[in-house]
């Protein structure tokens, strides 16, 4: 099946033809691929990981999510717009797109992110918040976070090295946004799981923080009358 090509009158399709979209696409059976796996069924996962790059600084670059935070923070779908990957973006700002794909969900995001809590919760699923975006500061501030620090973390979360179970020992809660952060990470150091520690300026990490969490709030306004009261102590907190 092909979407969005131009074909001749002889059936051949013109792949150079952009009248219609610069992108296409093509679907066809799994069996013209090889080394497939037969059923298409994999084993029940353990661990689920959220991908935002956060270019405001205040995310950690891995923390660990509750059941009501998991979803809250799937319906949010977070992640941040900086200069270049958009015309007329000239400083960061945050973007929201529902479940991470707001225009493929047909239903409410809510039905989605209540089925995710009810999975998590019988699985016993591990969720993660992965931030790939800025530390030591904001965009134009500070710097991306090493590619090899994000490896090294989520290698550490899914074989288990990072404690899955809650304890104030292991982990740092978030004072704006609630969630553990660990305190230590094999692989990683220890400087760049709290962001606080690398702005080396608490007034202007939280007042960066609260104006995050403010965003979070606002855009989450249209999602508030139909998901549950656990969803939203998801959320975070902001002054």
């Amino acid at each position: 099946m092909l979407e969005n090509v131009i074909i001749d009158e002889d059936g051949h399709v013109d792949y150079h033809n952009t009248t219609i979209t610069q992108n296409t696409r093509v679907s066809y059976p799994l069996h013209n691929i090889r080394n497939t796996a037969t059923p298409s069924i994999g084993e029940q996962t353990k661990h689920i990981f959220f991908l935002t790059a956060d270019a405001f600084g205040v995310l950690p670059p891995i923390t660990m999510l509750n059941p009501d935070q998991a979803a809250y923070h799937f319906i949010s779908g977070y992640t941040a717009k900086i200069g270049g990957t958009e015309e007329g973006i000239q400083k960061p700002q945050p973007s929201f797109s529902a479940c991470f794909g707001a225009p493929f969900m047909p239903l409410h995001p809510g039905t989605y992110a209540s089925l995710l809590a009810k999975k998590i919760e019988e699985n016993e699923i591990s969720v993660w918040l992965i931030n790939t975006g800025w530390t030591g500061g904001p965009y134009g501030v500070g710097h991306r976070i090493l590619l090899q620090q994000t490896r090294a973390m989520i290698e550490a979360a899914r074989t288990g090295l990072l404690n899955p179970n809650y304890s104030y020992t292991d982990y740092h809660i978030h004072s704006v946004f609630g969630i553990a952060q660990p305190r230590i990470c094999p692989g990683v150091p220890d400087s760049i799981l709290s962001p606080r520690q690398t702005w080396n300026d608490d007034e202007a990490f939280y007042k960066q923080a609260h104006k995050l969490a403010r965003a979070f709030h606002n855009n989450f306004k249209q999602f508030e009358d139909k998901v549950s009261k656990e969803i939203l102590s998801g959320a975070p907190h902001f002054r």
